[in-house]
């Protein structure tokens, strides 16, 4: 068995970090030979919310005086859970002025988002913006009270979808269908209200929501969330053909099992070949690809794969 080591130097230099070319010394004939993956060390530094996936932009309404504003929000590129995503809303809300500050000196936000464990499910909260100050608030510079009660919008765009035909938009992260919108709740709720038991809701599609006598509205995502579309990555290589894969050329799968920006160390407890095409080569080509098939994009460049390449009349139980 023969060993090649592919790491940095062997990337391509297009700043996607998910291709890697080895050049052998000479050209190789391969005729009956096997390659398996023997180990992959690289760090979990993939986006789960960009541009280039699509998914990072959402909008809200707001009223100012009378007047209703749609906020457009650009989530900036990032590696997001829950919180951090909810966090940075928050951010938002303080660059705009859409907050109040209550008596103690704390900010005073109008919806956020967080898990809701035992629901398996992304619920929003959206709460009552008042039309008078309460007792000891003050309300920063370019906020105006609103004239009449509301509740912030919070409205997913339209998804788009990937290759394998799966949105892939916010709302897929979070578990809330395409396009849908919270309640506007325009003067304020007369009364309690719920639509609809939370097993219904979940399992048929319908976001579960409920309305307070105070006015908080709360909504539980419809599906599972996906806040990390792609927990695994797939090694690909070019010389090889496996007639039960899609695309052919998969041969090994990566799962991160620490947490965000931590080095993925990952080796198979047994070798599982796959034979090479017959030919000759000079070189070959490793990618790595995201769920959706597509090559993932990976911000820390610094990784090693390492590959085990063996002849027909080599034991396959060898490791």
């Amino acid at each position: 068995m023969r060993t090649i080591v592919l790491n940095t130097q062997n990337l391509v230099q297009d700043g996607q970090n998910n291709k890697l070319i080895y050049r052998f010394p000479n050209s190789v004939s391969f005729k009956d030979n096997y390659i398996a993956v023997q180990s992959v060390v690289l760090y979990y530094s993939w986006y789960n919310i960009s541009a280039a996936i699509g998914n990072n932009l959402c909008s809200y309404i707001w009223y100012s005086g009378a007047t209703q504003i749609t906020r457009n929000v650009v989530i900036p590129d990032g590696i997001y859970d829950v919180a951090a995503l909810n966090a940075y809303f928050q951010f938002y809300f303080l660059q705009v002025g859409d907050y109040l500050v209550n008596s103690a000196g704390n900010n005073v936000f109008y919806f956020n988002f967080e898990i809701n464990p035992s629901a398996y499910a992304v619920q929003l909260c959206t709460y009552q913006v008042p039309t008078v100050l309460p007792a000891g608030y003050t309300n920063p510079s370019g906020f105006t009270l609103p004239t009449q009660k509301f509740n912030p919008s919070f409205i997913f765009p339209v998804s788009t979808l990937n290759a394998l035909g799966q949105q892939i938009g916010l709302n897929a992260l979070l578990g809330y269908p395409s396009g849908w919108s919270s309640g506007l709740n325009l003067g304020g709720a007369t009364a309690p209200y719920f639509n609809a038991n939370v097993i219904l809701g979940k399992y048929f599609g319908v976001t579960y929501s409920y309305t307070l006598a105070t006015g908080t509205q709360g909504y539980l995502s419809s599906t599972a969330p996906n806040i990390t579309p792609n927990a695994s990555a797939y090694i690909s290589i070019s010389a090889i053909n496996n007639p039960y894969a899609l695309p052919s050329s998969i041969i090994y799968s990566v799962t991160p099992t620490n947490g965000i920006g931590r080095v993925i160390l990952s080796e198979p407890p047994q070798f599982s070949w796959n034979r090479l095409i017959d030919g000759s080569y000079n070189q070959l080509t490793v990618t790595i690809l995201g769920i959706d098939l597509q090559p993932l994009l990976i911000n820390d460049p610094s990784m090693s794969i390492m590959l085990t390449i063996r002849d027909g009349n080599e034991s396959f139980t060898t490791k």
